[in-house]
């Protein structure tokens, strides 16, 4: 037992060697490449964040073409404006205290409303009025974390389309399991986009330094039982005066970001329109608004 020990001790510390030599031996080959100098000290964020968001294998591609332009205005211009929104509404509308918005925020053109739902726009809009402080500060906390280092890895436009995946998978849901409540807040594009890194880390957990792959999945798992326990006490054990949450749009989010966030995250150094994943995941994401909209037409309740 204790030759066991020793030789399961040896192992691991030959692997940590293993990884450190690696790193050692990438960063030499980098200063050889610029004359002796190391090409991206001047990098060091751009370094920090390709340990984060990528494999290891992509990771000296990215920095050789790292920049802040474009810098990341999708995520920044998404926060800013529900922030924006959110003052509107808790300062020029009539509220009683800022923790509970419904006066205001339930007569709002931006809501999803089960009465309205003929008004498309709702359908996205909705993740820009937010029900309370706590709420808001979550979803900006959360979006702006990790938002803003996948922006400059994968820069605004792909951002941009899993944000937007979770924010109409995430109405579209709500429509179906709970289509009676209306719906606020931007949980839907902030759970695709942990969704899309959470299996990105998943599937590149050896190559994404295994260390930091088990403090970020941790981190994410942390996150997310603990808001969807949140969600669902509030849906189902929320006081009869008080304004029940849909899980639904958390779940729907999150699983835009496992199909189309994974496939669009996974495809830095790769067209992204000539990877069949990707295809395939748009196909059923297709499927499902096609039937969430027939749905809506023809079945909801709320007809």
């Amino acid at each position: 037992m204790a030759a066991d020990r020793d030789l399961e001790i040896e192992d691991v510390t030959l692997h940590l060697d293993g990884d450190m030599k690696g790193e050692l031996e990438e960063e030499k080959e980098m200063r050889e490449d610029g004359g002796g100098k190391d090409p991206f000290k001047n990098k060091k964020v751009h370094r920090v964040v390709s340990k984060w968001m990528l494999p290891e294998k992509v990771r000296r591609t990215y920095l050789e073409r790292a920049n802040c332009l474009p810098p990341p205005v999708f995520i920044i211009s998404i926060s800013i404006a529900e922030l924006a929104v959110f003052i509107y509404y808790a300062v020029w509308k009539p509220q009683k205290q800022w923790i509970t918005l419904d006066t205001g925020i339930l007569e709002s053109p931006f809501i999803y409303s089960p009465e309205k739902r003929e008004e498309a726009w709702r359908f996205i809009s909705y993740m820009l009025v937010h029900a309370g402080v706590q709420h808001i500060l979550g979803n900006l906390v959360m979006q702006l974390m990790l938002g803003i280092p996948l922006e400059m890895v994968h820069k605004g436009l792909r951002v941009g389309l899993v944000y937007l995946a979770g924010v109409i998978a995430g109405s579209l849901a709500s429509s179906i399991f709970d289509p009676l409540r209306y719906l606020v807040g931007a949980s839907g594009g902030v759970y695709a986009l942990m969704g899309g890194y959470f299996m990105n880390v998943l599937v590149n957990f050896r190559e994404m330094i295994p260390a930091f792959g088990i403090v970020r999945l941790l981190i994410i798992i942390l996150i997310i039982v603990s808001d969807m326990g949140f969600a669902l006490y509030r849906r189902f054990f929320v006081p009869a005066n008080g304004s029940p949450v849909s899980f639904a749009a958390h779940i729907a989010g999150g699983f835009a970001g496992m199909s189309i966030g994974y496939t669009v995250f996974s495809c830095f150094d790769k067209a992204l329109l000539k990877d069949p994943r990707f295809w395939i995941a748009i196909a059923a994401y297709s499927a499902c608004v096609l039937f969430a909209v027939f749905f809506n037409i023809f079945l909801s309740p709320a007809n």
